[in-house]
């Protein structure tokens, strides 16, 4: 019985040594595939001494992909670097796969007009696809109206329409314009002139101040000829740009009517800035002796007054009547009151009436009263002046000094106006 039980002990003795997992492996999980626990254990022995043999991973594939992409990426960089192209602002922008796509860019690029200067000034134009970004853009500025042979010129001006989605950003922006009542033919033109218009939001700037222009008393019609001549104004804040200066020209006295007339013959008035033109442009009128009062007359006779670089002009003006027409300053104010277009008026031009005065053999203090009185007398025809003044001696036969008198007579119209009264006149007996 000893014996026996002595044999028991030394077989668990026996059992108790052997590693379990040598003979019977580990239970598997019921998520664990056996196939693949059988194929890591008999290559795991082999894979440090035959790296070669190891399965490719998803990691090793996506670090290779990044790999050949910083390859071409160098390869596109040292292209452009030897065409004159800086790209260092090309980092963060993904860059075609092969330089032969890129070379195909610069070359569209410099075939519609841009040079290399023109795309370093944003290269980020390089960033976008020729057949859908490029040509469909193109092709549709094109179709309202930028003519081909302009259209470098265009993208230069605007490079930021390349990336633009022809439906869901130009296209709208065409639209409201043609809402405007700009005209179909005038797209083009505008356009031209205000590249950036096509990148603003139709709820934004453009559509607030057309709504404050209409509010003050423009035409809604005539909106489309204003947008024609000076685009511009619809990038216009209301609150910082549009609103200050109409409230500061209503404060000299301005009606809003008479400010809307304005804008709607001159739209690009609403570009004067306010502090830095404007303002010293009325503060100079008044230091050459303009009244207050007047100062609403002044600007709605010659509204550009307002944009002049007005000093130097009035002080050149006023030296020369001082000078050759022996106006004095305060004569001059009264000029530049009733007619403020003196103020770009060339001296030569002037000097012509001037001087057909003297000849006629008026006084030099009395042409100076005539002037004074008449500004207008200095910008017309000596031509027409000269039938006006024959007819005057010859048929009317008024004496010289009912003329010195009244100046204003130089200024009608002899065949529609002198000739008919003067003949009705005569008819009753009147002279």
């Amino acid at each position: 019985m000893s014996v026996l039980l002595r044999k028991t002990r030394q077989i668990k003795s026996i059992f108790s040594k052997t590693p379990r997992n040598r003979i019977f492996p580990p239970l598997l999980k019921p998520s664990q595939n056996p196939q693949t626990q059988c194929f890591q254990e008999s290559y795991s022995t082999k894979s440090g001494k035959f790296p070669e043999y190891e399965m490719p991973s998803v990691t090793w594939g996506v670090i290779q992909g990044r790999k050949e992409k910083l390859v071409s990426r160098v390869i596109i960089c040292d292209y452009l670097k030897s065409i004159g192209i800086v790209p260092d602002e090309l980092e963060e922008l993904e860059l075609p796969s092969t330089v032969e796509v890129m070379r195909g860019r610069v070359e569209f690029l410099q075939k519609i007009g841009l040079t290399i200067d023109d795309i370093n000034e944003y290269p980020l134009m390089l960033g976008c696809s020729v057949r859908k970004n490029v040509i469909p853009v193109l092709g549709y500025l094109e179709k309202i109206g930028i003519p081909r042979a302009r259209m470098g010129e265009f993208v230069k001006n605007y490079p930021q329409c390349l990336h633009a989605s022809v439906v869901v950003e130009l296209a709208p922006v065409v639209k409201f314009l043609r809402g405007l009542d700009v005209e179909k033919q005038d797209i083009g033109y505008v356009l031209m002139k205000y590249p950036e218009l096509l990148g603003f939001k139709l709820e934004g700037t453009m559509s607030t101040s057309v709504a404050y222009l209409v509010s003050i008393g423009v035409n809604p019609r005539d909106i489309g000829p204003m947008v024609t001549q000076y685009p511009y104004f619809l990038g216009m804040r209301v609150g910082t740009m549009i609103k200050p200066l109409v409230d500061y020209l209503v404060s000299l006295g301005l009606p809003k009517k008479i400010l809307a007339r304005m804008f709607e013959k001159r739209a690009y008035i609403l570009g004067y800035n306010l502090e830095e033109t404007v303002k010293p442009n009325v503060d100079c009128l008044m230091s050459f002796g303009i009244r207050n009062e007047a100062l609403p007359s002044v600007i709605a006779q010659y509204p550009q007054i307002l944009g002049l670089p007005l000093k130097a002009k009035l002080s050149s003006q006023q030296y020369f009547f001082n000078l050759k027409l022996k106006i004095d300053p305060d004569g001059f104010a009264r000029v530049i009151e009733k007619m403020p277009q003196i103020v770009s008026l060339n001296q030569n031009v002037i000097m012509k009436p001037v001087d057909f005065l003297l000849g006629r053999g008026i006084p030099a203090p009395d042409v100076a009263r005539m002037i004074v009185k008449c500004p207008q007398l200095v910008a017309l025809q000596v031509g027409l002046m000269k039938n006006s003044f024959y007819y005057f001696k010859s048929e009317i036969g008024r004496p010289m000094k009912e003329l010195i008198e009244f100046p204003e007579y130089f200024t009608y119209s002899l065949e529609s106006r002198i000739k008919p009264r003067y003949q009705r006149l005569q008819s009753k007996g009147i002279r």
